[in-house]
Protein backbone atom coordinates (compact mmCIF):
# COMPACT_ATOMS: atom_id res chain seq x y z
CA UNK A 1 0.00 0.00 0.00
CA UNK A 2 1.16 3.32 -0.35
CA UNK A 3 2.16 5.13 2.19
CA UNK A 4 0.50 7.57 3.94
CA UNK A 5 -2.83 6.34 1.94
CA UNK A 6 -5.58 4.37 4.08
CA UNK A 7 -5.80 3.51 7.36
CA UNK A 8 -7.57 6.42 9.38
CA UNK A 9 -11.30 7.05 10.12
CA UNK A 10 -12.09 10.60 8.66
CA UNK A 11 -12.16 11.30 12.61
CA UNK A 12 -8.55 10.14 13.55
CA UNK A 13 -7.50 12.25 10.35
CA UNK A 14 -9.56 15.46 11.70
CA UNK A 15 -8.03 14.96 14.92
CA UNK A 16 -4.36 15.20 13.54
CA UNK A 17 -5.16 19.06 12.19
CA UNK A 18 -4.95 21.98 13.92
CA UNK A 19 -5.72 25.83 13.20
CA UNK A 20 -2.43 27.42 11.06
CA UNK A 21 -3.18 30.54 10.93
CA UNK A 22 -1.30 31.64 13.98
CA UNK A 23 0.47 34.72 13.55
CA UNK A 24 -1.15 35.44 9.87
CA UNK A 25 -0.92 39.32 8.96
CA UNK A 26 -3.16 40.77 6.73
CA UNK A 27 -2.32 42.90 3.68
CA UNK A 28 -1.50 46.51 5.89
CA UNK A 29 -3.12 49.84 4.80
CA UNK A 30 0.14 51.37 3.83
CA UNK A 31 0.36 48.61 0.95
CA UNK A 32 -3.34 49.61 -0.13
CA UNK A 33 -1.87 52.91 -0.82
CA UNK A 34 1.17 52.26 -2.18
CA UNK A 35 -0.48 49.97 -5.06
CA UNK A 36 -3.07 52.81 -5.48
CA UNK A 37 0.55 54.78 -6.08
CA UNK A 38 2.30 52.21 -8.49
CA UNK A 39 -1.25 52.11 -10.33
CA UNK A 40 -1.47 56.19 -11.00
CA UNK A 41 2.64 56.27 -11.94
CA UNK A 42 1.39 53.24 -14.49
CA UNK A 43 -1.53 55.12 -15.80
CA UNK A 44 0.62 58.65 -16.34
CA UNK A 45 2.68 56.63 -18.28
CA UNK A 46 0.00 55.38 -20.52
CA UNK A 47 -1.82 58.38 -20.58
CA UNK A 48 -5.13 57.04 -18.88
CA UNK A 49 -7.21 59.42 -17.51
CA UNK A 50 -9.16 57.20 -14.64
CA UNK A 51 -9.56 53.81 -13.81
CA UNK A 52 -12.79 51.93 -12.69
CA UNK A 53 -12.36 48.96 -10.01
CA UNK A 54 -15.36 46.52 -10.27
CA UNK A 55 -16.23 44.74 -6.63
CA UNK A 56 -14.40 41.83 -6.71
CA UNK A 57 -10.54 41.05 -6.52
CA UNK A 58 -9.84 44.26 -8.30
CA UNK A 59 -10.99 46.50 -6.01
CA UNK A 60 -10.23 44.62 -3.08
CA UNK A 61 -6.18 44.97 -4.26
CA UNK A 62 -5.92 48.56 -4.87
CA UNK A 63 -8.27 49.73 -1.86
CA UNK A 64 -9.13 46.99 0.68
CA UNK A 65 -12.67 46.61 0.13
CA UNK A 66 -14.41 43.30 -0.22
CA UNK A 67 -17.49 43.56 -2.20
CA UNK A 68 -18.77 41.10 -4.50
CA UNK A 69 -20.06 41.91 -7.63
CA UNK A 70 -23.88 42.16 -8.69
CA UNK A 71 -26.22 43.44 -11.29
CA UNK A 72 -25.62 46.89 -9.65
CA UNK A 73 -22.52 48.78 -10.07
CA UNK A 74 -20.07 49.09 -7.08
CA UNK A 75 -16.57 49.86 -7.43
CA UNK A 76 -13.92 52.76 -7.07
CA UNK A 77 -12.77 55.47 -9.37
CA UNK A 78 -9.10 55.82 -9.55
CA UNK A 79 -8.01 59.19 -11.39
CA UNK A 80 -4.17 59.66 -12.63
CA UNK A 81 -3.90 62.24 -10.13
CA UNK A 82 -5.94 62.77 -6.86
CA UNK A 83 -7.73 61.16 -4.99
CA UNK A 84 -9.68 57.73 -5.33
CA UNK A 85 -13.84 57.80 -5.40
CA UNK A 86 -16.32 55.38 -5.36
CA UNK A 87 -19.67 54.90 -6.95
CA UNK A 88 -22.63 52.93 -4.68
CA UNK A 89 -26.15 52.44 -4.54
CA UNK A 90 -27.68 55.31 -2.17
CA UNK A 91 -28.95 52.40 -0.41
CA UNK A 92 -25.61 50.76 0.26
CA UNK A 93 -24.25 53.82 1.55
CA UNK A 94 -23.40 52.95 5.24
CA UNK A 95 -22.71 49.37 4.29
CA UNK A 96 -19.98 50.29 2.02
CA UNK A 97 -18.22 53.20 4.27
CA UNK A 98 -17.88 50.09 6.93
CA UNK A 99 -15.96 47.74 5.05
CA UNK A 100 -13.60 50.75 3.33
CA UNK A 101 -10.16 51.00 4.18
CA UNK A 102 -8.97 53.48 1.50
CA UNK A 103 -11.59 56.33 2.56
CA UNK A 104 -12.97 58.35 -0.34
CA UNK A 105 -16.46 60.05 -1.47
CA UNK A 106 -18.58 57.98 -2.31
CA UNK A 107 -20.82 58.89 -5.10
CA UNK A 108 -24.39 57.58 -4.94
CA UNK A 109 -27.49 56.47 -7.45
CA UNK A 110 -30.64 55.47 -6.60
CA UNK A 111 -32.29 52.19 -8.12
CA UNK A 112 -34.20 54.31 -11.18
CA UNK A 113 -30.87 56.28 -12.30
CA UNK A 114 -28.43 55.45 -14.29
CA UNK A 115 -24.95 54.55 -12.56
CA UNK A 116 -23.26 54.76 -16.12
CA UNK A 117 -24.24 58.85 -16.42
CA UNK A 118 -23.18 59.35 -12.90
CA UNK A 119 -20.07 57.62 -13.93
CA UNK A 120 -19.30 60.21 -16.61
CA UNK A 121 -20.09 62.80 -14.48
CA UNK A 122 -17.42 61.58 -11.58
CA UNK A 123 -14.85 61.15 -14.28
CA UNK A 124 -15.29 64.76 -16.42
CA UNK A 125 -15.05 66.07 -12.72
CA UNK A 126 -11.92 64.67 -12.32
CA UNK A 127 -10.77 66.21 -15.73
CA UNK A 128 -9.55 64.37 -18.91
CA UNK A 129 -6.63 65.20 -20.14
CA UNK A 130 -6.24 62.45 -23.07
CA UNK A 131 -9.76 61.09 -23.00
CA UNK A 132 -8.81 57.81 -22.32
CA UNK A 133 -10.59 55.94 -19.31
CA UNK A 134 -9.66 52.07 -18.48
CA UNK A 135 -12.46 49.15 -17.32
CA UNK A 136 -11.95 46.64 -15.02
CA UNK A 137 -10.95 43.70 -17.26
CA UNK A 138 -13.12 41.58 -14.67
CA UNK A 139 -16.29 43.74 -14.44
CA UNK A 140 -19.47 42.29 -16.36
CA UNK A 141 -19.89 43.19 -19.89
CA UNK A 142 -23.27 45.58 -19.13
CA UNK A 143 -20.94 47.43 -17.20
CA UNK A 144 -18.19 48.08 -19.51
CA UNK A 145 -21.00 48.91 -22.44
CA UNK A 146 -22.37 51.27 -19.56
CA UNK A 147 -19.72 52.97 -19.31
CA UNK A 148 -18.27 53.35 -22.85
CA UNK A 149 -21.78 54.29 -24.08
CA UNK A 150 -22.01 57.15 -20.85
CA UNK A 151 -18.64 58.81 -21.84
CA UNK A 152 -18.33 60.26 -25.06
CA UNK A 153 -15.49 61.18 -27.27
CA UNK A 154 -13.54 59.03 -24.48
CA UNK A 155 -11.68 55.81 -25.26
CA UNK A 156 -12.39 52.84 -23.13
CA UNK A 157 -9.45 50.24 -22.60
CA UNK A 158 -9.12 46.95 -20.90
CA UNK A 159 -7.71 48.57 -17.68
CA UNK A 160 -5.34 45.24 -17.36
CA UNK A 161 -2.45 47.39 -18.64
CA UNK A 162 -2.62 49.01 -15.09
CA UNK A 163 -3.90 45.83 -12.70
CA UNK A 164 -2.16 42.83 -14.21
CA UNK A 165 1.30 45.35 -14.46
CA UNK A 166 0.80 45.77 -10.47
CA UNK A 167 -0.81 42.67 -9.54
CA UNK A 168 1.45 40.07 -11.26
CA UNK A 169 4.26 41.02 -8.82
CA UNK A 170 3.72 39.95 -5.12
CA UNK A 171 5.07 41.89 -2.28
CA UNK A 172 6.69 39.97 0.69
CA UNK A 173 3.51 40.17 2.72
CA UNK A 174 1.24 38.34 -0.36
CA UNK A 175 4.06 35.82 -0.96
CA UNK A 176 3.75 35.07 3.08
CA UNK A 177 0.03 34.64 2.89
CA UNK A 178 0.52 32.62 -0.11
CA UNK A 179 2.55 30.14 1.58
CA UNK A 180 0.47 29.54 4.36
CA UNK A 181 -2.19 28.97 2.38
CA UNK A 182 -0.40 26.23 0.70
CA UNK A 183 0.82 25.35 3.79
CA UNK A 184 -2.69 24.40 4.80
CA UNK A 185 -3.59 22.73 1.50
CA UNK A 186 -0.85 20.59 1.73
CA UNK A 187 -1.88 19.45 5.68
CA UNK A 188 -4.98 18.84 4.41
CA UNK A 189 -3.71 16.73 1.40
CA UNK A 190 -2.03 14.26 3.93
CA UNK A 191 -4.84 14.20 5.90
CA UNK A 192 -7.55 13.31 3.28
CA UNK A 193 -4.83 10.76 1.92
CA UNK A 194 -5.12 8.81 4.72
CA UNK A 195 -9.04 8.31 4.97
CA UNK A 196 -9.20 6.47 1.78
CA UNK A 197 -10.67 2.91 1.43
CA UNK A 198 -12.70 0.61 -1.21
CA UNK A 199 -15.41 2.34 -1.81
CA UNK A 200 -15.34 5.43 -0.74
CA UNK A 201 -17.06 8.11 -2.48
CA UNK A 202 -15.70 11.34 -4.60
CA UNK A 203 -18.28 13.05 -2.55
CA UNK A 204 -17.45 12.04 0.83
CA UNK A 205 -13.39 12.86 0.20
CA UNK A 206 -14.82 15.86 -1.05
CA UNK A 207 -16.71 16.38 2.54
CA UNK A 208 -13.57 15.70 4.70
CA UNK A 209 -11.26 17.96 2.35
CA UNK A 210 -13.80 20.75 3.36
CA UNK A 211 -14.12 19.81 6.46
CA UNK A 212 -10.26 19.61 6.90
CA UNK A 213 -9.61 22.89 5.12
CA UNK A 214 -12.05 24.75 8.22
CA UNK A 215 -9.74 22.73 10.81
CA UNK A 216 -6.83 24.39 9.51
CA UNK A 217 -8.02 28.03 9.62
CA UNK A 218 -9.48 28.39 6.10
CA UNK A 219 -13.08 30.61 7.50
CA UNK A 220 -14.92 29.10 3.85
CA UNK A 221 -12.66 25.77 3.78
CA UNK A 222 -12.19 24.52 0.82
CA UNK A 223 -12.36 27.25 -2.53
CA UNK A 224 -12.73 24.53 -4.76
CA UNK A 225 -11.91 20.63 -4.98
CA UNK A 226 -11.05 18.03 -7.18
CA UNK A 227 -11.00 14.29 -6.79
CA UNK A 228 -10.99 11.27 -9.28
CA UNK A 229 -10.48 7.95 -8.96
CA UNK A 230 -9.16 5.56 -11.79
CA UNK A 231 -9.63 6.35 -15.38
CA UNK A 232 -11.66 9.64 -14.47
CA UNK A 233 -8.11 10.91 -13.50
CA UNK A 234 -7.32 11.61 -16.92
CA UNK A 235 -10.10 14.08 -17.71
CA UNK A 236 -8.69 17.19 -15.83
CA UNK A 237 -11.58 18.71 -14.55
CA UNK A 238 -13.83 15.90 -14.03
CA UNK A 239 -16.56 13.93 -15.05
CA UNK A 240 -20.42 13.81 -14.72
CA UNK A 241 -20.75 10.63 -12.84
CA UNK A 242 -17.47 9.92 -10.73
CA UNK A 243 -16.61 6.47 -9.67
CA UNK A 244 -15.47 5.14 -6.27
CA UNK A 245 -12.70 3.85 -5.36
CA UNK A 246 -11.27 0.64 -6.00
CA UNK A 247 -7.92 -1.50 -5.49
CA UNK A 248 -4.78 -0.17 -7.26
CA UNK A 249 -6.90 2.52 -8.78
CA UNK A 250 -5.11 6.20 -9.79
CA UNK A 251 -5.91 8.76 -7.10
CA UNK A 252 -5.85 12.39 -8.09
CA UNK A 253 -6.52 15.31 -5.88
CA UNK A 254 -6.92 18.49 -6.39
CA UNK A 255 -8.08 21.29 -4.06
CA UNK A 256 -6.77 24.61 -2.33
CA UNK A 257 -9.04 27.21 0.39
CA UNK A 258 -8.07 30.80 0.50
CA UNK A 259 -6.41 32.78 3.19
CA UNK A 260 -6.71 36.50 3.48
CA UNK A 261 -8.46 35.88 -0.14
CA UNK A 262 -4.90 34.53 -1.35
CA UNK A 263 -5.29 31.34 -2.90
CA UNK A 264 -4.00 27.86 -2.59
CA UNK A 265 -4.51 25.57 -5.39
CA UNK A 266 -2.14 21.74 -5.42
CA UNK A 267 -2.78 18.30 -6.77
CA UNK A 268 -1.44 14.95 -5.61
CA UNK A 269 -1.52 12.14 -7.72
CA UNK A 270 -0.78 8.42 -6.32
CA UNK A 271 -2.06 5.07 -5.87
CA UNK A 272 -4.42 3.38 -3.51
CA UNK A 273 -2.55 -0.12 -3.59
CA UNK A 274 0.20 -1.51 -5.44
CA UNK A 275 1.30 1.22 -8.53
CA UNK A 276 1.39 -1.06 -11.69
CA UNK A 277 4.82 -0.15 -13.68
CA UNK A 278 2.93 1.62 -16.00
CA UNK A 279 1.55 3.82 -13.26
CA UNK A 280 5.05 4.37 -12.61
CA UNK A 281 5.80 5.34 -15.45
CA UNK A 282 3.71 8.04 -16.45
CA UNK A 283 3.97 9.35 -12.74
CA UNK A 284 7.54 9.57 -13.57
CA UNK A 285 7.31 11.11 -16.45
CA UNK A 286 4.91 13.70 -15.25
CA UNK A 287 7.56 14.61 -12.36
CA UNK A 288 10.03 14.97 -15.22
CA UNK A 289 8.13 17.27 -17.05
CA UNK A 290 7.21 19.27 -13.83
CA UNK A 291 11.05 19.63 -13.09
CA UNK A 292 11.78 20.56 -16.21
CA UNK A 293 9.39 23.55 -16.07
CA UNK A 294 10.89 24.93 -12.97
CA UNK A 295 14.44 24.23 -14.11
CA UNK A 296 13.48 26.78 -16.99
CA UNK A 297 11.92 29.22 -14.81
CA UNK A 298 14.58 31.87 -14.54
CA UNK A 299 14.64 35.66 -14.52
CA UNK A 300 14.03 37.02 -17.81
CA UNK A 301 13.11 33.50 -19.47
CA UNK A 302 9.18 34.34 -21.28
CA UNK A 303 6.52 32.07 -19.61
CA UNK A 304 6.21 30.48 -23.13
CA UNK A 305 9.61 28.63 -22.64
CA UNK A 306 8.42 27.30 -18.80
CA UNK A 307 5.76 25.44 -20.94
CA UNK A 308 7.78 24.14 -23.69
CA UNK A 309 10.09 22.83 -21.30
CA UNK A 310 7.66 20.50 -20.12
CA UNK A 311 6.17 19.80 -22.94
CA UNK A 312 9.48 18.89 -24.46
CA UNK A 313 10.12 15.87 -22.29
CA UNK A 314 6.66 14.66 -22.42
CA UNK A 315 6.82 14.85 -25.95
CA UNK A 316 9.97 12.74 -26.02
CA UNK A 317 8.38 10.19 -23.91
CA UNK A 318 5.87 9.83 -27.01
CA UNK A 319 3.13 11.83 -25.94
CA UNK A 320 1.45 14.30 -27.75
CA UNK A 321 2.77 16.37 -29.86
CA UNK A 322 1.72 20.01 -28.50
CA UNK A 323 -2.10 19.76 -27.35
CA UNK A 324 -2.87 16.46 -28.57
CA UNK A 325 -4.02 13.45 -26.47
CA UNK A 326 -2.48 11.28 -24.54
CA UNK A 327 -0.39 14.07 -23.80
CA UNK A 328 -0.37 17.58 -21.93
CA UNK A 329 -3.83 19.05 -23.58
CA UNK A 330 -3.59 22.34 -21.32
CA UNK A 331 -1.27 25.12 -21.02
CA UNK A 332 1.27 23.96 -17.92
CA UNK A 333 0.77 27.01 -15.54
CA UNK A 334 -1.22 29.76 -14.12
CA UNK A 335 -0.49 33.11 -11.99
CA UNK A 336 -2.10 33.02 -8.32
CA UNK A 337 -2.69 35.60 -6.36
CA UNK A 338 -6.13 36.88 -5.17
CA UNK A 339 -7.49 35.06 -8.13
CA UNK A 340 -6.57 31.47 -8.48
CA UNK A 341 -6.06 31.88 -12.07
CA UNK A 342 -4.36 35.34 -12.94
CA UNK A 343 -1.45 36.58 -15.03
CA UNK A 344 1.30 35.70 -16.41
CA UNK A 345 0.55 32.32 -17.94
CA UNK A 346 2.81 29.84 -19.07
CA UNK A 347 1.68 28.64 -21.77
CA UNK A 348 3.18 28.77 -25.64
CA UNK A 349 1.54 32.13 -26.95
CA UNK A 350 2.77 34.21 -23.28
CA UNK A 351 5.51 35.95 -23.31
CA UNK A 352 5.88 38.05 -20.34
CA UNK A 353 9.53 37.56 -18.76
CA UNK A 354 9.61 36.44 -15.64
CA UNK A 355 10.52 38.64 -12.82
CA UNK A 356 10.99 38.77 -9.05
CA UNK A 357 7.57 38.78 -7.30
CA UNK A 358 5.56 36.33 -10.07
CA UNK A 359 4.08 33.78 -8.63
CA UNK A 360 3.02 30.07 -10.55
CA UNK A 361 1.57 26.82 -10.45
CA UNK A 362 3.15 24.30 -11.89
CA UNK A 363 1.16 21.58 -13.79
CA UNK A 364 1.56 19.84 -16.53
CA UNK A 365 -0.51 17.12 -16.76
CA UNK A 366 -0.49 13.74 -18.30
CA UNK A 367 -3.64 12.44 -19.32
CA UNK A 368 -4.43 9.25 -21.25
CA UNK A 369 -8.07 8.76 -21.52
CA UNK A 370 -8.72 5.03 -21.22
CA UNK A 371 -6.32 4.37 -18.77
CA UNK A 372 -5.36 7.38 -16.25
CA UNK A 373 -4.04 10.82 -15.84
CA UNK A 374 -1.07 12.34 -13.79
CA UNK A 375 -1.11 15.90 -12.62
CA UNK A 376 1.63 16.82 -9.98
CA UNK A 377 1.01 20.64 -8.75
CA UNK A 378 2.86 22.57 -6.76
CA UNK A 379 3.32 26.64 -7.10
CA UNK A 380 6.56 28.59 -7.01
CA UNK A 381 7.90 32.42 -6.78
CA UNK A 382 10.08 34.05 -8.43
CA UNK A 383 12.98 35.40 -6.34
CA UNK A 384 16.09 37.47 -7.72
CA UNK A 385 17.62 34.47 -8.05
CA UNK A 386 15.23 32.07 -9.95
CA UNK A 387 12.30 29.85 -8.79
CA UNK A 388 11.76 28.80 -5.22
CA UNK A 389 9.15 26.31 -4.16
CA UNK A 390 5.95 27.10 -2.42
CA UNK A 391 5.30 23.26 -1.59
CA UNK A 392 8.14 20.81 -2.67
CA UNK A 393 6.96 18.17 -5.21
CA UNK A 394 6.00 14.84 -4.18
CA UNK A 395 8.28 12.22 -3.19
CA UNK A 396 7.38 9.48 -4.91
CA UNK A 397 4.85 6.82 -6.61
CA UNK A 398 5.29 5.01 -3.60
CA UNK A 399 5.76 7.80 -0.72
CA UNK A 400 3.81 10.80 -2.51
CA UNK A 401 4.16 13.05 1.25
CA UNK A 402 7.64 12.04 2.38
CA UNK A 403 6.30 10.22 5.38
CA UNK A 404 8.49 7.13 5.43
CA UNK A 405 10.67 8.77 7.98
CA UNK A 406 8.22 10.32 10.23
Amino acid sequence: MTIGVGGKTPEQALATLENMTQGVEPIALSEFKARIAKAQQLMAEQNIDAMYLNAGTNLYYFTGLRWYPSERMVGAILPANGELEFIAPAFELDTLKGFMQITGEVNTWQEDESPYALFATVVNRMGLNHNRVAVDEAAAFFIANGVDKALTNVEVINASCVSAKCRQIKSAAELALLQRAKDMTLAVHIAAASILREGITTQEVEAFIHQAHIKVGAPKGSYFCIVLFGEDSAYPHGVMSPKALELNDTVLIDTGCQLEGYNSDITRTYVYGEPSERQRELWQYEQDAQLAAFAAAQIGTPCSEVDRAARTVLEQAGFGPGYDVPGLPHRTGHGVGLDIHEWPYLVLNDHTPLAAGMCFSNEPMLCVPGEFGVRHEDHFYMAADGPKWFTKPAKSIDDPFDLADN
